[in-house]
Order: C-alpha cells, then structure tokens, then sequence
C-alpha cells in the first residue's frame, strides 16, 4: 500500500509540476494580473527537486507494479480466449445443481405452431415427460427470438404458448427472422451455456426428427471430453452468384476454388460446454456468415476444438444406426 501510495504521490507531483510550468510560462507572457502569477509561491515550494535514492528506489518500484498489471491483463486475457464467464465462479463439488448432461434446442418460428405440435406428439416429450427428462439431465426447448414489432401478436401467441407448455427458451435480444439465422445460433449458444451448466449444447433444425435415445446414449459415450466439436462434417461449394439459392455473399473469402471449409451440417451440431463458453465470451467479435452451420465451423477453425465425424448424425443419410432423420 506504502508503495502504491508514493507512486502516486510522484505521478501527481510531476503532473501538478508540469502543469503549473506551463500556465506560469504563459502568465510571464500575459497580464501582470494573470491568475498564473499569484500561483508562482506555490510553483516555487512545488518544483521539482533533485532525486534521492530512496526516490528511485520508489520509482523502480512502480515500474514492477506496472509490469505485474499488464502481466494480469495478459492472464485476463488468455482467460477470456479460453472460453471463461465474466461473473462467474466455479461450482464446488458439493453443489446442490447437479450439471446436466445436454441442452437441445430445436429451431422454430411464429409460423410453426402445426409442426411444434407434431414433435410434441412424437419424439419430444411434453408435460410431465419433460420435466422427466431433465431429471436425467437433458433440457429440450423450442428456440425462437422476438418479433421486429416487439410486444406484437406474434410475440404474444407465443407466451401464451408457453404459459401452457413450458418448452419455449426465447432469446430476447434476437430478432426472428430469416435473414438473422446466422446470428441466431450465436445467440442460442451465448444465452444457452448462460441460463444451464451442461456438458454439451445441441442445435437442431425444425425439420429434423430426432432419436431422442440414441442421441443421448452417443452423449453418454462423450461425457467429460472439453473442446468437442460434433456433428456431420461435410464441405461444399460456395455460391457466388447472387439470387441463386444459398448464396453467399462473402464468396471471394473462401479463395479461387470456392469451397468450404470441413464444417457440421447445420441439422444437427453439438459443441462442448468450453466452445459454447467461448462463443458466449467472444461474440461481440465473432463473425457470422450466409449460413448458420459455416459461420459455427468459421468459429471453430480459430480455437482447438477437436473434430469429430460422426455419421450417426447424418440426418440425410440412409444409415439404419443415425440417430435423426429429416422430417
């Protein structure tokens, strides 16, 4: 404390030096009035003296300070790339949260109540059999943002659905709408790993159904491995030309080939809770690109997820062992 306090005491008396050198300059050229003239006493008590030893000894001092901050910052820093909260503390052992082990969100829109009803009478559990499933640690939510118009009927015909089946997760600082889908998985990821502390978080389409049993057996299989980036990886051409379907209008990044990076088919994607973290931490400065499943595979290539390939969520395929299928 002692040395911080005569640091400061040096950064001031310098400052107040130089201050007072210069409006006393200034007041030799002006008026014999100037205000600068009646502070010459306290110049002349405040100007600088020689340095003694114990004076650089302080001053040393500060330099060490100094370096020892930018060395925080530089762990601060390293600490946020690595996918840590703000705010955040660790969890104990002994915490009465048990972690879960997987977080689903399921794409929807304000124009599809009929098909939220469907999956709800297949392979999506309501009511009871919800709560159920997140007692064996897996939440499902139907994923949706708000409408441009907030406050509008759309918004209100989903809370009052969600007053009644308590499986919506609405992200209230995404807007719904085609053109921000990009963004909206940003926004999933972000908000998800914030509201639950889970082992890993799923991201699936609206017309994709899914092999609930399966999918969490595959989880089970994956428990406890950080830095997972799982899904169906796949490449492909990018779209150059504009109005033509899946455009792309940042093409002349991807080089003359126009390919795609190995990246997970946005059907179905999984990311550990450490990626989720990271997207959550850095999503300011992430970008997003035409579609949501490159922009999550833009993302991945700048950290050391670990790729994994796994067929079984091929949601396309013909496999008999995937574990989704298209709607």
């Amino acid at each position: 404390m002692q040395r911080t306090e005569n640091c400061l005491l040096i950064f001031l008396r310098g400052t107040l030096n130089r201050f007072l050198s210069a409006m006393f300059s200034f007041g030799l050229r002006s008026q014999t009035n100037s205000p600068c003239l009646i502070l010459f006493p306290l110049f002349l008590l405040l100007k600088p003296k020689v340095l003694t030893i114990e004076d650089k000894l302080i001053v040393l001092g500060c330099k060490d300070l100094e370096r020892r901050i930018v060395e925080v910052e530089m762990d601060l820093t390293l600490a946020k790339s690595q996918g840590y909260l703000k705010h955040q503390l660790p969890q104990s052992e002994s915490s009465s949260q048990r972690k879960l082990l997987a977080v689903i969100g399921v794409y929807t829109g304000f124009g599809s109540y009929l098909k939220r009803n469907t999956f709800r009478g297949s392979w999506m559990p309501r009511g009871d059999a919800l709560k159920k499933l997140e007692e064996r640690g897996v939440v499902i939510r139907f994923v949706i943002g708000r409408s441009a118009n907030r406050g509008d009927s759309l918004d209100r015909h989903i809370d009052e659905e969600n007053s009644k089946t308590k499986d919506f997760f609405i992200l209230e600082g995404h807007e719904e709408a085609q053109e921000e889908l990009p963004k909206k998985i940003k926004f999933f990821f972000s908000t998800a790993v914030q509201n639950w502390d889970a082992e890993f978080y799923i991201k699936v389409d609206d017309n994709i159904d899914v092999d609930l049993e399966g999918l969490i057996g595959l989880l089970e299989h994956r428990r406890r491995q950080d830095s997972a980036y799982i899904g169906c990886m796949k490449s492909g051409e990018v779209v150059s030309e504009e109005g033509k379907l899946w455009y792309e209008p940042d093409w002349w990044k991807f080089g003359d080939e126009k390919s795609y990076f190995r990246h997970a088919s946005g059907s179905l994607l999984i990311l550990t809770k450490n990626l989720a973290q990271y997207i959550n931490t850095n999503s300011a400065s992430l970008k997003t690109y035409a579609h949501d499943d490159i922009s999550v595979g833009s993302w991945m290539m700048g950290v050391q997820a670990i790729y994994i390939d796994d067929n079984r969520l091929c949601c396309s395929s013909i496999k008999q062992d995937k574990v989704c299928s298209v709607a």
